[in-house]
């Protein structure tokens, strides 16, 4: 269980590490539009993403595969429910920065480098609670 667990941390670190880098990646296209900063911009967000979805994915995937390992997890406390509503806020949120890649591909951004500097935030937020509610079991 031990190893599940050091894998499903593994993963959700590199799921957050792109889900805090890709914005940025968004910031910088935004304030940067022209070839072939753009263009070398819109590469590294396409990659990125890759990486990201890998990331995410595997992160689910073993974290649905402990609480079927140990579903006492769903029973002892508030916690963990809040704790799976946030990993839906974070899928949702992945779901979002895709769409952005894709509307940086087609060129079509409509949004400003401090809309995207503002979007940045989030990740952070869902981390710093899911944290606590993992470590301190507040309910």
């Amino acid at each position: 269980m031990r190893w599940l667990e050091a894998f499903h941390i593994i993963f959700v670190v590199t799921w957050f590490a792109g889900l805090f880098y890709l914005p940025r990646l968004f910031v910088y296209a935004a304030e940067n539009p022209n070839p072939p900063t753009i263009d070398l911009l819109k590469i590294m967000q396409r990659r990125l993403m890759m990486i990201t979805h890998i990331g995410g994915a595997t992160a689910v995937v073993l974290g649905l595969s402990l609480l079927i390992a140990e579903p006492w997890h769903l029973a002892s406390g508030g916690w963990m429910h809040a704790k799976l509503v946030l990993v839906a806020g974070l899928i949702g949120y992945h779901l979002w920065c895709w769409r952005l890649v894709g509307i940086f591909a087609r060129d079509l951004n409509r949004h400003s480098s401090r809309w995207y500097r503002l979007f940045n935030e989030a990740p952070a937020l869902f981390l710093v609670i899911v944290v606590i509610l993992v470590v301190v079991k507040p309910f």
